[in-house]
């Protein structure tokens, strides 16, 4: 079992930074791939980066590359999303998910463990 806490959400306005953590426990959560997905009111949820296990490799989707950089840190099992250069469309809740193996993914059914979700609002 895996449990995953987001937080770093909030209010910005167009052109501001976020942050957002993910702090990760249970037996396999540092050798788990981690991925960042957003919804947004009316929409389905969507793909917007992913960690492998290692931190060697991403991945973004075309919406946030150049702006989004994903990282981690397992030594305290915690990955982030930093979020740059923020636009009204990035406003969604985002949610931090762990994958099924360490190998970047991008399928939400790739996906096994899941956040509450953390709101982010951009104004404009």
């Amino acid at each position: 079992q895996v449990q995953l806490v987001e937080s770093g959400g909030g209010l910005v306005q167009a052109g501001g930074s976020l942050r957002l953590s993910c702090a990760a426990s249970g037996r396999t959560a540092s050798t788990s791939a981690m991925g960042w997905f957003r919804q947004a009111p009316g929409k389905e949820r969507e793909f917007v980066a992913a960690v492998s296990w290692s931190g060697g490799s991403t991945s973004y989707a075309d919406s946030v590359k150049g702006r989004f950089t994903i990282s981690r840190d397992n030594a305290k099992s915690t990955n982030y999303l930093q979020m740059n250069s923020l636009k009204p469309e990035d406003t969604a809740v985002y949610y931090c998910a762990a994958a099924r193996g360490p190998v970047v993914r991008m399928a939400i059914a790739e996906y096994t463990y899941w956040g509450q979700g953390t709101q982010v609002t951009v104004s404009s």
